[in-house]
């Protein structure tokens, strides 16, 4: 009994831990413990009345809300209020945008599955799926990358013409004004779509129905701008961009530099109430060719003519571009890409108040405006166009590893160029559920802040990793431009998505762990708003209940987590019917956001403020964050999908690979804790064991090389909605050709070459294949199919050349076979 009784403390203390018994519970628990060892281990009266006074006094304080609250929570919360940083309120308005969606139940600590797979899949309505088919496959075709990035430097007139003419301008803009109205996730295909096959159509159609006048308008307009604007941008009669980023003032925007002063002036032959304007923007895209100029600034009120207050703050402002003293620089070149983009400027330009979004009642609201319509626009268009050009990727250069040979083997067979095959295919599976699943996110009425900035920094990343390496596969090919390059330019512009719309440095180091550790955590949140109130018992209250909620859930993770690493998380429970081969990974990510949830709360209170400052810490727990987030995204991809068995291996792959990366980041959060004997117990708690997870096998890694290199129903889901054209002519066309034809010439060539082996055939080389027909070994069909394949080979390993002076008249598209015979012969 005496083993009994010293047992039940350890137990009950982790059996309560891990259940989150409330404090109640475990102070009854308490409570009978110590009356049931007085009877076992007959205590004096004395020491019982003791032991009742020393455990009584702390109960009671504790369980008695008004006891607790004027005893312990009122001098904490004075103490709270002392140490807690000055919030601007740029800082405020940015917390508090947007919602919290599926990154706050990872947050927690025990993330309900349930709630991931409720959520309904995105889908297309049959008038946007016929859109895709007909208006984005005809934009395709209008857009022949090399004609438009090299020698228009611009998208032809009739390209234009159509995006102006189909719609393009307006897809979010309800059909009330003329517009499309479409879903959020036909937003993404169409944007998907259009950047398989070239940048600037993609960014064109894009930019308008991101961040920029339409959705400020729809969200804040007055009826009557709305009525004036939205019909003239929904029929392309207007062409619009934003102003946002000033030389002086890029990440930091914020504190953007430009100015209106309120005054009086004339506009229109009257005197109004207005405002003088001074700006100096750049890499403003579609800039040079706007009609319509948004713009941020910062206002002020010098004279009081709206009201007390002299500092209004950021206001946002629609311009019309051949108004007196707007001015429309140059144009910017982005590495090569030739959508357009520049600079725009003016000094005291006179303008209505009526021209601020929302008019005259909007003046300052601005920047909550910018925070709380970029989650929308930032989850779909950088997720979209960078998962476009893996898709064009990994369809390409899968295919271009099959028709290639070297050493007479296809090289997508050898393990050198499996592995890039793997992470190209890996990443790309996962960035495109990441894209599905936070545009349904949007569907849903969602503004995920949090969410945007993971999908917007890991997928351009990924898509680095993806374009580069398949860059390295190409060789020589790649890094040769001209019409029968199709990866070249995107290798060029990829940087662009990992600078614009928040650069990812900023992203990963201050925004995604920084504010995700307020918005999405239970407590924290509720803590700073109770201590930034005004000192009234309902703020205490407030306070009291989110500060021992928040001790109490610190506590139980630190349980939890101590639990799921000791048994390597195979008691977790998981939903009922998942599929057996991820029941795994449910559980491991349970533990992970256990974990996380634990080393967050540790790096908090050990650093408070300056945790803002230890930007790399704060980024490796971002990086957990993010890695939780696209492993659930995968995880919910594989079971809307089917789950398709051949589809396996890309899904174990992506989550092998984001597995151990998080792991990685705990390792680099403990590794550099200031606190020495803090990181020693927090390895001890979150890996008892050892670290759960390893590289992504080489054997996995082939099996998904091999999905890549040939014509598959994988294969088409893995590049789904990628613009892939029927011309044998067109470098990504002419591949899907080589590819067919390279496989139905396998069996034909292996016989010929055992037939050599054999010495039946003296003849080598180019010769080889007359000799086996001429010898009667292959027919008249076996001997077409093997010149086809040739012709169709020579046009995938093309490299074009150019004169002297690169005139793009004179370009070449001889096979470079055909210059090497030339070369031997000479």
């Amino acid at each position: 009994m005496t083993w009994i009784l010293l047992l039940l403390v350890p137990l009950g203390i982790v059996l309560l831990g891990y259940l989150r018994a409330p404090l109640l519970a475990g102070t009854a628990a308490a409570a009978a413990w110590l009356v049931a060892a007085s009877l076992h281990f007959d205590w004096p009266m004395a020491v019982n009345v003791a032991i009742a006074l020393l455990a009584g006094v702390p109960a009671l304080l504790l369980n008695v809300p008004a006891l607790r609250r004027a005893v312990i929570s009122k001098p904490l919360l004075n103490v709270y209020r002392n140490i807690l940083p000055p919030m601007s309120d740029t800082e405020r308005i940015a917390l508090e945008a947007g919602t919290v969606w599926w990154e706050g139940e990872l947050f927690r600590g025990h993330p309900d599955w349930k709630v991931l797979h409720a959520y309904p899949e995105p889908t297309l309505s049959a008038e946007e799926q016929a859109f895709l088919d007909n208006e984005v496959e005809q934009l395709c075709r209008l857009s022949d990358d090399w004609t438009i990035s090299h020698e228009l430097k611009d998208l032809p007139p009739e390209a234009w013409q159509y995006i102006k003419d189909a719609g393009f301008l307006g897809l979010i803009i309800p059909k009330q004004y003329g517009g499309k109205q479409f879903s959020a996730w036909a937003h993404s295909q169409i944007v998907t779509k259009l950047s398989t096959r070239c940048s600037a159509s993609a960014v064109t159609v894009m930019v308008p129905n991101s961040l920029g006048p339409a959705e400020l308008l729809l969200h804040y307009g007055t009826d009557a701008q709305k009525d004036h604007y939205l019909p003239r941008l929904a029929k392309g009669l207007e062409i619009p961009c934003f102003a946002l980023t000033s030389p002086q003032a890029g990440s930091d925007a914020a504190s953007i530099p430009d100015f209106g002063i309120i005054c009086r002036g004339e506009y229109q032959g009257r005197e109004v109430l207005g405002m003088r304007v001074t700006w100096d923007k750049r890499y403003i895209t579609l800039g040079p060719v706007a009609t319509l100029l948004g713009l941020a600034f910062r206002l002020y009120d010098p004279d009081h003519l709206l009201g007390d207050t002299e500092d209004l703050g950021i206001t946002c402002a629609l311009i019309p571009t051949d108004h007196p003293g707007v001015e429309i620089g140059r144009r910017h070149f982005p590495l090569n890409a030739v959508f357009q983009n520049g600079p725009n400027w003016g000094r005291d330009v006179f303008m209505p108040l009526d021209w601020i979004i929302g008019g005259p009642a909007m003046a300052g609201q601005g920047w909550r405006m910018l925070m709380e319509c970029l989650a929308a626009g930032r989850s779909i268009s950088l997720p979209a166009s960078n998962t476009g050009m893996a898709k064009l990727t990994a369809r390409t250069v899968g295919g271009y590893s099959r028709v290639r040979s070297q050493f007479k083997t296809a090289i997508g067979r050898f393990e050198g160029i499996q592995e890039p095959l793997a992470r190209i295919g890996g990443h790309l599976y996962m960035m495109d559920a990441a894209r599905r699943m936070t545009a349904g996110a949007i569907d849903l009425g969602e503004k995920p802040s949090v969410v945007s900035a993971i999908v917007k920094y890991h997928i351009t990343e990924r898509a680095r990793v993806v374009v580069n390496d398949g860059m390295d596969i190409l060789g020589g090919k790649g890094i040769c431009l001209g019409p029968s390059n199709f990866l070249g330019r995107a290798y060029q512009q990829i940087p662009i998505g990992i600078t614009v719309e928040g650069a990812n440095i900023l992203t990963r180091s201050l925004i995604i762990f920084g504010q995700g550790a307020i918005r999405c955590h239970p407590y924290v949140l509720r803590e700073m708003k109770a201590a930034l109130a005004d000192d009234t018992p309902a703020a205490l209250a407030e306070f009291d209940d989110a500060l021992f909620s928040h001790i109490g859930y610190t506590a139980s993770n630190a349980i939890r987590a101590l639990v799921t690493g000791l048994t390597g998380s195979h008691w977790v429970g998981v939903p009922s019917g998942v599929a057996p081969e991820t029941r795994r990974y449910y559980q491991q990510l349970t533990r992970f956001s256990t974990a996380f949830a634990f080393i967050s709360d540790a790096a908090m209170l050990t650093m408070g403020g300056d945790l803002k400052r230890k930007e790399k810490l704060s980024a490796r727990l971002g990086d957990i964050l993010s890695q939780m987030y696209l492993c659930s995204a995968t995880l919910k991809r594989y079971e809307a999908d089917g789950r398709q068995a051949a589809d396996a291996p890309l899904m174990h792959w992506a989550m092998w690979d984001a597995m151990y990366h998080a792991q990685t980041a705990f390792e680099g959060v403990m590794s550099n804790f200031p606190n020495r004997a803090i990181a020693i117990l927090l390895r001890r708690l979150i890996f008892p064991l050892g670290r759960p997870y390893v590289v992504p096998s080489d054997r996995l890694g082939g099996e998904v090389a091999k999905l890549l290199i040939e014509p598959s129903a994988t294969r088409d889901r893995l590049t789904a909605g990628m613009y892939i054209p029927d011309d044998e002519h067109d470098p990504v066309g002419v591949i899907e050709h080589a590819l067919n034809a390279t496989i139905a010439a396998e069996a034909i060539e292996a016989r010929v070459r055992a037939a050599q082996k054999k010495g039946v055939l003296k003849a080598r080389g180019a010769g080889l294949m007359q000799a086996a027909f001429d010898a009667g070994l292959i027919d008249d069909a076996e001997f077409a199919l093997i010149r086809r394949r040739d012709t169709l080979r020579d046009r995938v390993v093309r490299v074009d050349d150019f004169p002297q002076d690169f005139g793009v008249d004179a370009v070449s598209t001889q096979p470079a076979e055909s210059h090497n015979v030339t070369a031997i012969a000479a």
